[in-house]
Parts: C-alpha cells; structure tokens; sequence
C-alpha cells in the first residue's frame, strides 16, 4: 500500500480503511516503513491485543515482538540446513492456541542479497476450488492442531512438558468460516495439524496429503520479495504462508508483532 506514513499515529478513519483492505485483499504490503520497536507495537494494537509466542525467541526488551531468523527461530547452520531446506513449511500460525492468532506483522530487518521471500497462499480460494465430493467429505470434519509437531524435536524434555501441559492439542474444523467476510477456509496444515478426526489412521493421513497438497498450487500464491525496512501485514485466519530458505550463507533476520485471535475457528 502507498501513502501510509506507520511513523505517524494513524485516525480511526484510516485504521478502518486498512482493516477492510486486509479482508478484502488478506496480504497487504508497506515499502520503506524505518519505524521504531514502539512505533511496530502502536501499528500492531491497531489490529487488536497482541501476544507472544511460547518457543520463539522476542526482541529484547519488547515482548511483543519476536525475532525470526531462518527456521522460525532456529539459526542457520551447515549442520542444521539439509533438514530445514527441504521441509514443507506451509502453515497458518498458531493453530496449536484454541483462538489461533487474528494477523501477523512482520517487519524486514536484516536482508540477503539474493532470495528471503515469503510466499502466501488464499485458503478460501483453495477451499472454492475443491470438487464437491470433498468438500462434502470434510464438510463436518475436524482435525487435532499440536504445537509439539513442529517444535518438539528441538527443545528440551522439560520444555516438551510444559509446552504440552500450557499447550495441549486443540481440535479445529477442516473447514472455518472467517468470521468478518464468512469465507469458508481450509483450515489444516502441515506444520500443526496431526490428523483427522474420527478417521482411521491411513485414511487421515491420505486426505490430510492430498488437503495439504492443494496448498502448494502457484495460482492461488502472492510472492512478497522484501526489501529494507518493508512491512507485511497478513490475515491468518485467511491464509498460509511459507519463508523460504535459499540465501545461506547470507542472513535474514525479521520481527514480528502477532495480533491475538478472538475467535475460535467455526464453521
């Protein structure tokens, strides 16, 4: 978006018009945005309450803003890189909480040269697209979203303990009705979901595939290449995204303010 100065406090005209833009559009882009840590939180309240999150890392100081490198917090190294480079990192954030987050926004701070662009893909497109025999088949369904899918391998035991008793499974629908536009959305990802309930295991694993699959078809992507001090502001209750990782040994470094969700998913 242009003509949008995020150094300034924005009206409730302006902060009205950028919400319906976000619905409408589900990734909205700021260029050339050199704000401060405190002027990030002030843009992020704007959206709503913001929180933290239980593994990654924040920018010290300022809990409310996490600081992303590579793998989600994970630091790049040669011995770290052949299991991140090759791993499916579609997702929707936090759909491990029983009200996933409402947005993200993600500020660039450190940049390759080469490469660090976030791809982000409309779930409501993904859904309108499915045949009719599946959307009747996952028209009631619900899916297990587990934070220790994609975390658990790397943190301690005591860690895994207390993220699972803060952090327990929570069931979602396959398929959630936004509750501003009421879009119907595809709901499960690779990174948290862990299977289909009430389905035998292979047959949860198969249709969880193939739902999974339809998420990495280019026509219904956006590709965001970064540049120094942009902004990206994406609805997560919309939309999955994926950072790739194809600029080591350069670095990328990003912050993230994460506006909580007030809803549980519903059909």
């Amino acid at each position: 978006m242009s003509g949008v100065d995020l150094r300034r406090p924005l009206d409730s005209t302006a902060v009205s018009d950028l919400k319906d833009a976000l619905f409408r559009h589900k990734v909205l882009v700021f260029r050339d945005q050199d704000i401060t840590h405190a002027e990030h939180i002030r843009f992020g309240r704007y959206f709503g309450e913001l929180e933290g999150h239980p593994v990654t890392a924040h920018v010290p100081g300022h809990p409310e803003i996490l600081h992303i490198e590579a793998g989600d917090g994970l630091k790049l190294t040669d011995q770290v890189l052949p299991f991140l480079r090759p791993a499916n990192k579609w997702h929707t954030d936090v759909t491990f909480r029983e009200k996933p987050s409402f947005a993200g926004i993600l500020r660039a701070r450190t940049l390759p040269d080469i490469g660090g662009d976030t791809l982000f893909t409309d779930t409501a497109a993904i859904y309108s697209d499915l045949p009719d025999s599946v959307k009747n088949r996952i028209e009631s369904l619900d899916a297990e979203h587990d934070i220790l899918q994609s975390f658990g391998w790397r943190i301690t035991e005591e860690k895994r303990e207390q993220l699972r008793r803060e952090h327990p499974p929570q069931i979602h629908p396959v398929v959630r009705r936004h509750p501003v536009t009421g879009e119907r959305h595809l709901f499960v990802n690779h990174v948290f979901t862990t299977r289909i309930i009430g389905l035998p295991e292979e047959e949860s694993k198969e249709l969880l595939a193939y739902l999974i699959d339809r998420v990495k078809t280019p026509e219904y992507q956006v590709r965001v290449r970064w540049t120094p001090n942009a902004i990206t502001v994406w609805d997560n209750q919309a939309t999955q995204h994926y950072a790739i990782l194809d600029y080591w040994p350069a670095e990328r470094v990003m912050e993230r303010v994460t506006v909580a969700g007030t809803d549980r998913p519903d059909r």
